[in-house]
């Protein structure tokens, strides 16, 4: 009787045994078919997130900040410049928030974070000061920058033809030697050549030296008259007309902002002023070599069109410069001054 109960107990102890075993044997089935089920779902919302981005990235809208560094014409044409170039190839797909630093350097640089904070897709800054505040805003950010002579004399850049940075763009820079050749064409016996511009403007300083360059290999004097600020102009160009015969301005938007008030100490001095570009010109000056600065800024809006959708290199990005420059003259101050321009010069305003 104990063997018989013995076996029954060995017998229940082996079945109980062997369904464990099987239960286990199920239940690692029943794991695996749970997680190619969930791998097949992942793999399924895989896809669906990448048919959104494909079609999120088709419906992109690029928002662009533009940081102008203030307003005058030159400015004003190399901004419609860059936004006509990027509405020509992104039509509706491009927003711009635009901002005016009106001359001064903390706006600027209180603009630039505005843009970080906004995660922008790209930057353009307009002018050297407002360049300098957007690159020291952000390295990650593309900037474009436009309507600078010089980018590695502004500190934005390691070099012209390679920037090295997250920095690129183009550049306002006519040949100075050519412009002093106009100026001694146009004023062949100036005994001196002054040299008018702002202090604060990095990029003024750097052409003011190449204009010296130039004066100093045609053995003509030269004086050179700074301004601080606005306020600086009006006795500084008054000592100008006392000592020299004519006066040279680089492309600097302190004085561009303020043509008006040196038209109205030069002319009635009979003192010529040669300006770096054409609104400054337009404004009082009698003669430039100039530069189109809305040609410049389309330029620059079709660089940024390769970096937001080629996915090209900032760094790697040569600045460029303007394809040509024009001799353009003032008729009403060449009038005032009595002096008769050559007849292969362009009067500004007139039909080309």
């Amino acid at each position: 009787m104990k063997k018989k109960l013995a076996a029954i107990v060995l017998t229940m102890a082996m079945a109980a045994s062997f369904a464990a075993g099987c239960g286990t044997v199920g239940g690692e089935k029943e794991d695996k078919k749970t997680e190619q089920g969930s791998d097949k779902l992942e793999e399924s919302e895989g896809e669906t997130k990448k048919e959104e981005t494909s079609e999120n990235d088709g419906d992109k809208v690029y928002k662009i900040g533009i940081c102008q560094q203030l307003e005058h014409q030159a400015l004003d044409a190399a901004t419609e410049g860059f936004k006509a170039a990027l509405e020509e190839k992104l039509g509706d797909k491009v927003e711009f928030d635009y901002q005016n630093g009106q001359g001064e350097q903390t706006n600027c640089a209180t603009i630039a974070t505005k843009f970080v904070n906004d995660n922008v897709d790209l930057i353009m800054a307009n002018a050297t000061t407002a360049l300098q505040a957007c690159s020291a805003a952000t390295s990650e950010i593309p900037v474009i920058g436009t309507s600078v002579t010089d980018f590695v004399e502004a500190g934005v850049a390691e070099s012209n033809d390679a920037p090295g940075r997250n920095v690129t763009g183009t550049s306002d820079l006519a040949p100075i030697d050519q412009q002093i050749e106009l100026l001694t064409t146009l004023v062949p016996d100036a005994g001196t050549v002054g040299i008018l511009y702002c202090s604060a403007e990095a990029n003024s300083v750097f052409q003011a030296e190449k204009a010296e360059e130039a004066l100093d290999a045609k053995e003509i004097s030269h004086e050179r008259y700074i301004v601080a600020d606005s306020n600086d102009i009006q006795s500084v160009v008054t000592n100008a007309v006392g000592e020299c015969d004519v006066i040279y301005i680089p492309t600097d938007n302190t004085i561009a902002d303020n043509m008006e008030g040196v038209k109205n100490i030069t002319t009635p001095a009979k003192i010529p002023v040669i300006c770096g570009e054409e609104n400054m010109c337009a404004g009082g000056g009698l003669a430039t070599l100039s530069i189109s600065y809305y040609n410049i800024g389309y330029n620059a809006g079709l660089m940024a069109y390769e970096i937001l959708t080629d996915g090209k290199n900032p760094a790697e990005m040569p600045i460029q410069y303007a394809d040509e420059v024009t001799e353009k003259y003032n008729p009403e101050i060449a009038e005032a001054l009595g002096i008769e321009m050559p007849s292969d010069m362009v009067a500004i305003g007139s039909e080309e």
